[in-house]
């Protein structure tokens, strides 16, 4: 059921302009803060940023005051903000509550939470509009079943995850505050965002408003609001979290489906919202099952003439994994948290689960007759954001398949910020490794060695690909068809992985 914006769109407007007008920035907030109360909000500890929003007086301007009701979850004088806000409107909606007098006026406080977002790598910048975070200074909560998550550490690496070229329309898939939508709006010519939860798209709304952002919002459940809609581009960040059956649970992290049901569903249910060429981005998690492959259980989720890449950033026991989510959930101090990890476990052990695995899928409705499917673990560090460089994977795909005459007539040139690197014992005649390295993207490196560090060194958009093997193959003295069966993998490799640029002729 839909409920009713918190703000007009006057409203909406007058709090922009006014949330600019006292510099409600990031920028602006950081250093009213410092670094010391950086650090004390990243492990949810509020008082060295309010040391130092006053400096330890009274004085309070309406800057201050945007900060301690809404970062700092802590009461502001109206009078700080008086003239400064819409306080009424933001009376009236309960995006401000009034407490009682305490001798020095009226004290206000933060009924839900309005923070500036910052995204310098591609300009989304603006306010996000949630609900307070849990847990803050160690207050004891208990977090309602419709909670609304602000940015999160899931939510921003999707939004650096995502593709960034120009589309036409775009799908938000559980948009929750409506982060997503604030980065596809700045490539997209159309974006649509779904959620199942009336209360986030109420919030989602606002963040809209406060944006200057046309987004359309739709209430249901996965797919059924676009039935018969097709999408360049539909990322999500579904709530994957595989907890046992509760009518309690928390819809902003758990669905009703049985196990990785929901991830299934999104990954199966995609293919035919997709445009051809289209692509669904996901960060989620999926079940390791007692022997069972997890890439065959994922491999049969996508549709036969669908590209399906998965990345395994990061695996956890069921009892790290049950642990992090009894504890996000608030439950870590609480006497219900042997029992509930007890469900859990059962609820495991029942399905056959051992482990987790959580990371990235990349489903594209390539229409090929025989489709990538590629399953990789990557744990190590990456370059953000890596969306840029996923978003061209299809383009270098194409060019890595080229029948062979044609891969050998095109030019190519390295992909920035390649370096080589050489290591082998001091004195020796030769380097014993040739490691071709990317400082961008996912940081891939190819163990070389003399002839392709030599073909790939070369590659600088004068000769083709065949020229620069032979003139290679008389340098080292073999024959130049053999060398060219030799690394006609290894650069088909190379090319999918983004080390080469083709040159168009």
């Amino acid at each position: 059921m839909a409920l009713d914006p918190l703000l007009s769109p006057d409203d909406a407007q007058r709090l922009h302009e006014s949330l600019l007008a006292i510099d409600y920035t990031t920028d602006a907030v950081l250093e009213r803060i410092g670094e010391e109360g950086q650090a004390g909000l990243h492990r949810n500890i509020s008082l060295p940023a309010d040391l130092a929003l006053t400096g330890g007086t009274s004085t309070m301007d309406a800057l201050a005051a945007a900060i301690r009701l809404w970062l700092l979850q802590r009461p502001a004088p109206r009078s700080a903000i008086e003239g400064a806000l819409p306080v009424d409107a933001l009376l009236g909606a309960g995006i401000l509550q009034a407490e009682n007098d305490q001798g020095e006026g009226e004290q206000l406080v933060a009924g839900i939470d309005i923070r500036p977002y910052g995204s310098p790598d591609d300009g989304a910048s603006g306010w996000l509009v949630s609900d307070l975070t849990p847990g803050f200074d160690h207050r004891p909560v208990t977090i309602g079943p419709d909670y609304v998550l602000g940015a999160s550490p899931a939510s921003t690496t999707l939004a650096q995850v995502t593709m960034r070229q120009p589309i036409g329309r775009a799908l938000d898939l559980g948009t929750g505050c409506g982060i997503q939508s604030l980065h596809l709006a700045r490539h997209a010519t159309k974006v649509v965002a779904t959620d199942l939860n009336p209360r986030a798209l109420q919030l989602a709304r606002l963040t809209m408003q406060l944006n200057g952002l046309d987004v359309d919002l739709r209430e249901g459940s996965l797919y059924e609001p676009v039935t018969s809609e097709a999408f360049d581009l539909i990322v999500t960040n579904p709530p994957y979290v595989m907890s046992p059956p509760s009518p309690e649970r928390l819809v902003y992290r758990e669905g009703s489906f049985e196990g990785d049901g929901l991830v299934r569903a999104v990954i199966s249910g995609a293919r035919d919202h997709l445009t051809p060429g289209g692509t669904l981005q996901v960060l989620g998690n999926w079940a390791i099952l007692r022997d069972q492959p997890w890439q065959g259980r994922l491999d049969a989720w996508a549709a036969p003439d669908c590209d399906f890449w998965v990345i395994e950033r990061e695996r956890l026991s069921t009892f790290e994994y049950i642990e992090m989510w009894l504890t996000d959930a608030g439950l870590h101090q609480s006497p219900q948290w042997e029992q509930k990890y007890r469900e859990w476990v059962d609820y495991f052990d029942r399905l056959g689960i051992i482990g987790v695995g959580m990371g990235w899928l990349t489903l594209t409705r390539s229409e090929r007759d025989n489709p990538e499917r590629r399953y990789e673990e990557w744990p190590w560090a990456v370059e953000q954001p890596v969306g840029p460089a996923i978003g061209r994977t299809q383009q270098d795909l194409t060019t890595a398949r080229l029948p062979r005459p044609d891969l050998l007539a095109s030019t190519f040139t390295l992909a920035d910020h390649i370096v080589e690197e050489s290591t082998g014992a001091p004195g020796a005649a030769g380097p014993e490794h040739i490691v071709i390295r990317q400082n961008s993207g996912l940081r891939r490196a190819i163990d070389a060695g003399t002839a392709l560090a030599a073909v790939l060194g070369a590659c600088d958009g004068d000769l083709t690909l065949g020229a620069i093997i032979n003139a290679v193959s008389q340098l080292l003295e073999v024959d130049a068809e053999d060398l060219t069966l030799e690394l006609e993998p290894r650069l088909r490799e190379a090319i999918r992985d983004g080390f080469l640029n083709r040159i168009d002729s």
